[in-house]
């Protein structure tokens, strides 16, 4: 038994030793002769000898390097950061950063996006608009210094929407810009649909840009049996392939904390309040809360207006759309009374406000709102003659039967532009 396992032994290491032991071949098998010893090679005798061909069989691949000399690596990109590149400084993330000083406020002139490698980026750029507010989208992505990406979309005669991207997006940070406004409905079909075509395509990261956000005031059940459709509408976002929501003056910051992906909030008061400062105004001015629950949108308001005063109206809703003003809180007096709210609809709220604060003995009233949603019959109301002034911005765009003399529109595409910058460059937006 001992004899059979030495041979199997011996067998095997001359074998594994072609060549250097003296084998012969007869019928089929190896057998070592009996006058010569097997003798291993060491690695070291291999390497130097450039045997190790002979201790493997050579292969078609291996052939194939030597009379290429192709080498299999795996080349790896590094992403340069581009913190080093200054961008116009904009106060538009939040409105409590007071302690800024308007020395903060300058501008410094820097490339555009254009000079930049999309590698130094950290992968292209895309922005793309749907029909909401094709304008605003344009505006953004002139500031941004790039090209309005190309999407094709179209109603059948059924009503239903067609979405179709005209240009490779694969591995773009892609940004849909869409104010889900009037008509609510088809405006957030079209978005979803633009995100989930954007996903299709390969997108490597798909942020929705909301400059309004519908449903946004059904946040909370005020009685039995009512629907939270914000809630209904992140979760919409988020199924159709959203990475990423980026949205401006939320009616409630409560809304935030119904998406299950990170959401950027930006404020547009800073563009609200550079233009009230060129006025010259702010020594003669109250802040003025249409109601209780935008107290906290006024006094940050105030404080930024170089700690205006502050009041406050006492509302009564008595049903949808329906405003019944009680009194005002704070003195109005001889000051110009500038109301600040995220949005007007039907303006019955405002201009009750207007009306009570004249009685009080303001000597104007200065409408300020981020978004000009406007239904009947808000521009009647609005060009009565209370208001000295209207100021909105463009994140819904308005009809030209909807422009009256005391509107005045400002524009968030800069506001909206560096915010998406900041975002594509994974930057702080404080």
């Amino acid at each position: 038994r001992q004899s059979r396992v030495r041979g199997a032994t011996t067998e095997t290491t001359a074998t594994t030793t072609l060549g250097a032991g003296g084998l012969q071949r007869k019928g089929g098998k190896n057998k070592q002769t009996k006058d010569v010893a097997p003798r291993k090679c060491s690695l070291l005798e291999r390497g130097l000898s450039g045997s190790s061909a002979s201790a493997r069989p050579r292969t078609g691949l291996d052939h194939h390097r030597r009379r290429s000399g192709v080498r299999s690596s795996v080349s790896k990109k590094s992403v340069a950061s581009v913190g080093s590149v200054s961008r116009p400084t904009i106060r538009a993330v939040s409105h409590y950063d007071g302690a800024q000083t308007e020395a903060n406020r300058e501008t410094t002139v820097s490339p555009s996006l254009t000079s930049i490698g999309a590698s130094s980026l950290g992968g292209p750029l895309k922005i793309l608009s749907g029909t909401s507010n094709e304008a605003l989208a344009q505006e953004v992505a002139h500031y941004l210094g790039i090209e309005l990406g190309h999407i094709k979309i179209k109603n059948f005669a059924d009503g239903e929407t067609h979405v179709q991207l005209e240009e490779s997006i694969r591995g773009c940070d892609v940004f849909l810009v869409q104010s889900t406004c009037p008509p609510t409905n088809d405006h957030l079909m079209e978005l979803l649909i633009m995100i989930d075509a954007a996903k299709r395509a390969s997108a490597r990261n798909i942020t929705a840009v909301l400059p309004y956000f519908g449903y946004a005031r059904a946040d909370r059940k005020a009685s039995g049996r009512e629907s939270i459709t914000a809630k209904l509408v992140a979760n919409l976002l988020t199924e159709a392939g959203a990475d990423r929501v980026l949205a401006l003056d939320l009616h409630s910051l409560q809304s935030l904390g119904y998406f299950d992906i990170p959401v950027d909030h930006v404020y547009g008061q800073p563009v609200l309040l550079d233009f009230l400062a060129s006025k010259g105004i702010s020594n003669d001015i109250v802040v003025v809360s249409p109601d209780v629950g935008g107290v906290a949108r006024a006094r940050a308001f105030a404080k930024l207006l170089d700690d205006a005063p502050l009041a406050i109206i006492d509302k009564r809703r008595a049903s949808h759309n329906v405003a019944e003003v009680m009194n005002v809180i704070g003195e109005v007096e001889g000051k110009i009374a500038v109301m600040v709210d995220d949005m007007i609809d039907t303006a019955g709220t405002i201009t009750k406000g207007a009306e009570v604060l004249l009685d009080q003995g303001a000597k104007g009233v200065i409408a300020c709102t981020t978004h000009a949603v406007f239904s009947d019959p808000a521009v009647e109301r609005l060009s009565s003659g209370l208001f000295q002034e209207v100021i909105v911005t463009n994140s819904i765009p308005l009809k030209k039967e909807m422009i009256f003399p005391q509107l005045t529109i400002l524009s968030v595409a800069s506001l909206l532009g560096e915010t998406i910058w900041r975002v594509h460059n994974s930057s702080s937006m404080h």
